[in-house]
């Protein structure tokens, strides 16, 4: 029985309990929520970790993005780049390896982590085919069920599909005076297969096979925006509305069979147009989880785009995000390091902070408030328990000439907190 059969049933599962727990409010909050199909607990059924809820009322989620590519693929090298998310605050990993021993690749990552651990499987059977000198039209429909199949039984928790990318919605995209064109590496392989046979998308013709393997194994879907805008001039185009209002179709035929789904969201938009996007999605996928890339609110900052994307990432979760996918200073320019990983999530997770500022959530508030009073009290231990990132703190205090006083040495006596203190009020 998945997460969502059990709740439809009245049933809490401990997987709703951990969440409960975790968030602060009633099991059977988290029951309902999973129920309507407003937050999902994508763990399968094959895994064992402390669950984590995505949704409405609950705390944003990040993910990180670790994996191999055909020039540089060391398991060795993954393992430390989910330790570094994991470490930074990761709710979540995504194996996205294209080099290397890929089936080992994800069952190491697999057994290792503590956390969610997501795919693309068209990813690993492009890339199979492609070390085998094979094209990517190759592929066979089977293939890829099988791959979904495999991973369902080996532990996989979330996997993203493009089932958006139908003939239909592509005959939307020719229209369009887009710059960027498709910017999904999984999206851009369905097109071009669908383009070279001349038939629908597997994944949506055959929705109801993906769906029956995902209900087996408890395997939540991602439906992926594979025509999601890549530039900030192809922002929200018909072709991007074309496939949410697919998605959001999808969506709710994935929740009658029981199977948990979240929508995958754009990577470039620009910022005030971010929570129209969100408030966008909420009403043509009936309040489905959203889960986004960034989103990046500019193009012109590569090298930087874990800031950009910390920007655009606090807007988009004010306004309802629920999942965080991190962008890293690699973003645009080379495969992530693990310096790339922890920097990519702490920046994800500060946006995830200021948007559950503003949906005020309890825990949210009462941790600023705990390190502003740590600050007044120049309570310094306690500042470096509270930090986002406790070892960059410490390390960045122990660099003053004189980090044994009170003070710090930006003002010194100069401290306006030591200047209040003889304010007679």
């Amino acid at each position: 029985m998945t997460q969502l059969e059990a709740a439809k049933k009245g049933q809490i599962t401990e997987s709703m309990y951990q969440v409960a727990r975790q968030e602060g409010v009633p099991p059977e909050a988290i029951r309902e929520k999973v129920a309507f199909g407003t937050a999902v607990i994508p763990k399968n059924s094959n895994r064992h970790f402390e669950s984590r809820g995505i949704g409405a009322g609950l705390k944003t989620k990040v993910n990180a993005n670790i994996g191999t590519s055909p020039s540089h693929h060391d398991v060795t090298e993954e393992l430390a780049k989910l330790n570094a998310a994991v470490k930074a605050g990761a709710d979540a990993v995504m194996d996205l390896s294209t080099g290397g021993d890929l089936d080992q690749i994800l069952d190491t990552i697999l057994r290792q982590a503590p956390v969610m651990v997501g795919t693309v499987p068209i990813y690993k059977v492009i890339s199979k085919l492609m070390a085998q000198q094979k094209a990517p039209v190759e592929m066979a429909a089977d293939d890829l069920f099988s791959e979904i199949e495999y991973q369902g039984r080996a532990g996989v928790d979330f996997i993203t599909v493009h089932c958006g990318i139908t003939r239909r919605n592509l005959a939307v995209l020719k229209d369009c005076d887009r710059i960027m064109g498709m910017v999904s590496r999984g999206g851009s392989f369905m097109a071009e297969w669908i383009s070279a046979h001349g038939v629908e998308n597997p994944l949506y013709s055959r929705f109801d096979d993906l769906l029956e393997i995902c209900r087996q194994h408890d395997v939540a879907l991602s439906l992926g925006d594979g025509l999601r805008p890549g530039a900030i001039h192809d922002a929200e185009d018909r072709a991007q509305i074309a496939e949410l209002v697919t998605l959001g179709e999808l969506a709710r035929k994935a929740r009658r069979a029981g199977v948990q789904v979240m929508i995958e969201g754009p990577g470039h938009v620009p910022l005030n147009r971010i929570a129209d996007d969100v408030r966008q999605q909420k009403r043509l996928c009936d309040n489905a989880p959203y889960y986004v890339l960034g989103p990046l609110p500019t193009d012109i900052a590569p090298g930087y785009d874990h800031l950009v994307g910390a920007i655009g990432g606090a807007v988009a979760a004010a306004a309802g995000v629920d999942f965080l996918c991190y962008v890293t200073p690699a973003e645009h320019l080379h495969l992530p390091g693990i310096q790339d990983v922890h920097d990519g999530v702490i920046a994800s997770r500060i946006a995830a902070h200021i948007g559950d500022l503003e949906k005020n959530l309890p825990q949210a508030g009462d941790w600023d408030a705990a390190m502003s009073r740590a600050r007044r009290c120049f309570d310094w231990e306690t500042m470096y328990n509270l930090a986002i990132d406790p070892p960059l703190a410490r390390q960045r205090r122990g660099q003053s000439e004189d980090h044994s006083r009170d003070v710090c040495t930006m003002c010194g006596d100069l401290c306006a907190v030591k200047t209040f203190e003889r304010v007679a009020l």
